[in-house]
């Protein structure tokens, strides 16, 4: 996976754990700070922002402590989690309202659940690895899992069919240099289905921070002629919709397929209260909204879906 989205997530879960400090062993004041020298008036250095903590004592102490601060999760974790998925519009009003030092910063939570889908998409029973393309469970060459499987006879008749694909641009002539450059690429996805799924995993991290953008243009054209509804609304209401949805994916990716189906079956539930309680939209207009929103984002993720194969083609030259 991309190390920005792995680095990312992994500042945002660090700032959600709880170092449970040691008053003990805080340095005293007036002591001088083991960074900058400057004198320290409390636990924390006001030049360099050090923490003054003397960490001179047993290795088994240390890991005692660092394993409490690892497993004590701040409290905003357990306040933010329900109420996403019970209450989303309070949660929304409450941080565009200013109340927001109970709750985890939707950005800081959007980045984690995100990282969450594509480890559980990675390691669950609907790995990204073996999924079929064209949803048939006979077919074999609609997967990673059936190219790897072919025999080397079958994937150089394959490869030889795929010599004969045409792209045409622009009026009935094929392209020469297009057509050589999509073959070229599909048959090196023959000879590396690995390769290739990693590629577009790899990538699939970054453009799926695309439905955030992706979401906030959508609501600021179906919130255009509201007064007193700005972008910055638009898009801490996205944020907390599509971690909901990717609480929601990684339970799939999880769960066993008689479960997890229906857990979208919440989606449109939970779109419908968010939007109505957070906006103040009557019933029609909500659900106008929301037709809008189903059918611009239909759109975007497959423009979405056809950039990342794109990309991924791209980088198998």
């Amino acid at each position: 996976m991309s190390n920005e989205l792995e680095t990312a997530a992994a500042a945002s879960v660090g700032s959600m754990l709880t170092w449970r400090r040691r008053v003990a062993h805080d340095l005293p004041v007036g002591a001088p700070c083991a960074n900058c020298g400057t004198p320290l008036m409390g636990p924390w250095c006001h030049a360099c922002g050090q923490l003054g903590e003397d960490f001179h004592r047993s290795s088994w102490k240390l890991l005692m402590e660092t394993i409490e601060g690892l497993f004590h999760f701040d409290g905003r974790l357990w306040r933010t989690l329900p109420g996403l998925a019970i209450n989303p519009a309070r949660l929304t009003n409450s941080y565009l309202e200013g109340h927001r030092a109970p709750q985890i910063p939707p950005l800081r939570l959007f980045l984690v659940v995100l990282l969450l889908v594509f480890l559980t998409g990675s390691l669950g029973r609907h790995s990204f690895q073996n999924f079929n393309l064209n949803n048939s469970k006979s077919s074999t060459a609609g997967s990673a899992e059936g190219l790897r499987a072919l025999t080397p006879d079958q994937r150089a008749a394959m490869k030889t069919k795929l010599g004969g694909v045409q792209v045409k641009l622009a009026g009935d002539k094929a392209d020469p240099a297009a057509s050589q450059w999509f073959v070229t690429r599909l048959q090196k996805v023959v000879d590396e289905p690995e390769r290739f799924g990693l590629v577009l995993e790899s990538w699939g991290e970054r453009f799926a921070f695309l439905m955030l953008p992706l979401s906030a243009a959508l609501l600021s054209i179906a919130f255009a002629f509201r007064r007193g509804v700005y972008l910055f609304d638009h898009v801490i209401f996205s944020l907390h919709s599509l971690s909901f949805m990717g609480l929601l994916t990684a339970a799939f990716f999880i769960l066993p397929d008689s479960i997890g189906g229906w857990l979208f079956l919440a989606a449109p539930v939970h779109l419908f209260v968010h939007m109505k309680q957070v906006y103040r939209t009557s019933i029609i207009g909500t659900l106008l909204r929301m037709s809008w929103m189903f059918f611009g984002t239909a759109i975007g993720v497959c423009l979405i879906i056809v950039g990342l194969l794109a990309v991924g083609l791209s980088e198998m030259g």
